[in-house]
């Protein structure tokens, strides 16, 4: 597996106020209460597992597990993998060992969290997009980092193209939504030596500071681009 090393950022991303949203998304977004949402206590613990589960990927690479890999999938594999139980024939499969966060540990109740997401029609899938996720599944922050914990994400919308990223506290996640043929076509004009050939897997881990200064102001969570609609938490989170 590719495993990379990431560069941990000081403090987070200061922004201002005075910001139009995207032309295709207002800060419109689930604020109604979620049945069976999690306490105080689970949603620590969620934040835990999740940001684990996140942490893992960029290190050791994609889970066999994870089907749908771009930047909404790695939300919605994440998500699933942090609710479920984590007993020991899952810790054997995801090559977990040592010291864990605490379970969830779902009531009854709370059961249906695991049964998918709400689309932007209403209905209930295993399957959503970015845009769906944002609006029919969480509420928005703002757009200061210091309202996020880890877990919550940070979206930006083109009109015709959305794109979902995972604030981790001092660093952030992201896929690229590229599949790993498409990165390895890159530079085809010119025949490549064998130790060029690099194993993308579309994981990104950057710093607050590296995404402030990109080189594509798109993907700046700054009050000068239009397209950073602001920080979201999954609704299902009390706090």
């Amino acid at each position: 597996m590719n495993r990379r090393r990431f560069v941990t950022a000081l403090g987070g991303i200061i922004l201002g106020s005075a910001w139009r949203p995207a032309a295709a998304l207002t800060t419109e977004s689930s604020t109604a209460p979620v049945a069976g949402a999690l306490d105080g206590t689970q949603s620590d613990r969620f934040r835990a597992w999740m940001a684990l589960i996140v942490a893992d990927q960029i290190r050791r690479g994609p889970s066999p597990r994870w089907f749908h890999r771009d930047c909404a999938g790695l939300a919605r594999f994440a998500v699933g993998e942090a609710l479920r139980p984590h007993d020991a024939p899952w810790r054997r499969a995801n090559g977990f060992t040592g010291r864990l966060p605490p379970e969830v540990d779902l009531r009854p109740e709370q059961a249906a969290l695991l049964n998918g997401w709400t689309t932007l029609t209403g209905d209930q899938q295993a399957f959503v997009t970015a845009l769906a996720l944002v609006q029919k599944n969480s509420r928005w922050l703002g757009r200061e980092s210091a309202m996020s914990k880890p877990g919550d994400l940070l979206f930006f919308d083109q009109g015709d193209d959305q794109h979902l990223m995972i604030w981790m506290g001092s660093w952030i996640a992201y896929h690229t939504g590229q599949p790993p043929a498409a990165a390895a076509a890159q530079g085809a004009g010119r025949r490549r030596r064998p130790s060029e050939m690099v194993d993308d897997n579309g994981l990104r881990a950057v710093t607050p500071a590296q995404l402030l200064q990109w080189k594509d102001t798109r993907w700046r969570p700054r009050d000068d681009n239009p397209n950073f609609a602001g920080f979201y938490r999954l609704a299902f989170l009390s706090r």
